[in-house]
């Protein structure tokens, strides 16, 4: 291996071990490192300056069919090296602004609520359909805040209702982390594989969505299954009887803030799903969610400031400097030595290949943050393509799955689980790893098993 090469390995392991340490946040070592990487590229790297440029991708904003094009691939050409990603920053930040209106005009709150209605307040009624829209919610919203909303409501209920949140939190993160891995907003690793290889929203609904929701249903039976027991309601006293149940329409805060939010993501769900079919980038999605979400705020008389205090420089940060340092193991021919490593490993056999990537991506995620992982493969996978004449994908496509599914497999695969067994632990029900990975790590491995052999069946 060259020096460059050498350096550049170290540089992206000590960021690496630096965001799993977790003790400081995760922007601080990626911008390190991305600073280091420049450095690096400027120093070491044939025609340094203009490489340092191609991996920056400032143009990008100037390119009129980068936010707009009929032909997804255009805003790609020219271009050798992968570098910073802003569809994805772009976009989750206008995300970000988005749901911070969804919350603060009630409609979390109203929607768990009003499904606990329709299923009388009953609990195991109250566990398949919290999952089923967990899975759901989460095919369109980040997956962090679905669990920040559902595990609130889920323990408010079950201090109403008298049975214990635990099971009914795992559940919901798994169903989130599942149902995230349908679409190409549901989850972060989704966002840098659609963006990275210009994939649509349909694209990932027709493959991995069809394949998450088949897994979603032996999800949902099989916690069923596991906890159904645990969470039957015992007959309460006439006296124990909760007095009054909560009302949907008391989660609403602001009836006309409550409609224009509510009309704004159904806006977006739409633009979505039709962005291949318009034109319009995800990036440019993202703006218009966020500039609506804020004429919403100023207008029907939401809190602008709160809102946008929903912007989190610091993760969108986090993503410069991840793609800053992908891109210096790009440019140093690193991530080409990888995808000809797993290119020799599989034989020029596909099924090897994806079955490979899946399992790696599901295990890696398990342990670590799924989304440098995903950052760091999405070139791989192109070399791989490029050389070996795998078709790309199925492989994107074993990629997300493992990633998302993964990432359930233990407290801090993804950072669903994290908030989830933090407001779970907040509220005085500790969600330790032994009784975590109890349910999750071998419902994790039986899920991921099928995302397998349906690729298998499917693509093979």
């Amino acid at each position: 291996m060259t020096v460059e090469q050498i350096l550049a390995i170290v540089i992206f392991g000590l960021m690496f071990a630096a965001i799993m340490w977790g003790k400081i946040h995760r922007y601080v070592p990626a911008l390190i490192g991305a600073a280091f990487m420049a450095v690096l590229i400027l120093a070491l790297v044939d025609n340094g300056p203009h490489t340092l440029w191609q991996v920056l991708r400032l143009p990008d904003f100037i390119d009129g069919s980068w936010w707009y094009s009929r032909h997804l691939a255009e805003a790609a050409e020219g271009s050798e090296v992968s570098g910073v990603n802003w569809q994805t920053m772009i976009f989750i930040g206008g995300m970000m602004i988005m749901v911070e209106g969804l919350g603060a005009a009630g409609f979390f709150r109203w929607i768990c609520l009003l499904v606990a209605r329709l299923v009388k307040y009953r609990v195991v009624p109250i566990l398949v359909t919290f999952m089923i829209l967990s899975g759901f919610l989460s095919m369109f919203i980040d997956s962090i805040t679905v669990m920040l909303f559902l595990a609130t409501v889920t323990i408010e209920l079950a201090r109403m209702l008298k049975f214990d949140p635990v099971p009914v939190i795992i559940a919901e993160i798994f169903a989130s982390n599942t149902g995230g891995s349908a679409t190409m907003s549901g989850d972060p690793p989704n966002i840098i594989i659609g963006t990275h290889f210009h994939y649509t929203f349909m694209d990932f609904l027709l493959n991995t969505g069809l394949i998450a929701w088949a897994c979603m249903i032996v999800v949902v039976v099989l916690f069923f299954f596991m906890f159904r027991r645990a969470l039957r309601q015992p007959a309460a006293n006439p006296g124990e009887a909760p007095q009054h149940y909560p009302e949907p329409k008391e989660a609403i805060t602001n009836p006309r803030l409550f409609a224009a939010s509510t009309a704004i993501f159904l806006l977006i769900i739409v633009l979505l799903v039709t962005h291949a079919q318009s034109g319009l980038s995800v990036g440019l999605i993202g703006v218009i969610a966020a500039v609506l979400t804020m004429v919403a705020a100023f207008t029907v008389g939401g809190q602008p400031a709160h809102i946008m205090k929903a912007l989190d420089w610091r993760t969108l940060l986090f993503f410069l400097g991840l793609f800053v340092c992908v891109g210096g193991l790009e440019t140093t021919g690193v991530l080409q030595k990888l995808a000809d490593l797993i290119g020799r490993a599989s034989g020029d056999n596909l099924v090897i290949a994806l079955t490979f990537i899946l399992w790696l991506s599901a295990f890696a995620s398990a342990l670590i943050d799924n989304i440098p992982f995903a950052a760091t493969m999405c070139p791989v996978i192109a070399s791989l393509s490029a050389t070996q004449g795998f078709a790309t994908q199925p492989l994107a496509w074993s990629l997300a799955l493992g990633t998302d599914i993964g990432g359930n497999g233990t407290p801090i695969g993804a950072s669903a689980n994290v908030v989830g067994t933090a407001i779970a632990e907040k509220e005085g029900y500790r969600i330790g790893w032994g009784r975590y990975c109890k349910y999750a790590m071998p419902a994790m491995m039986l899920v991921v098993g099928l995302c397998n052999l349906l690729l298998i069946i499917r693509y093979t």
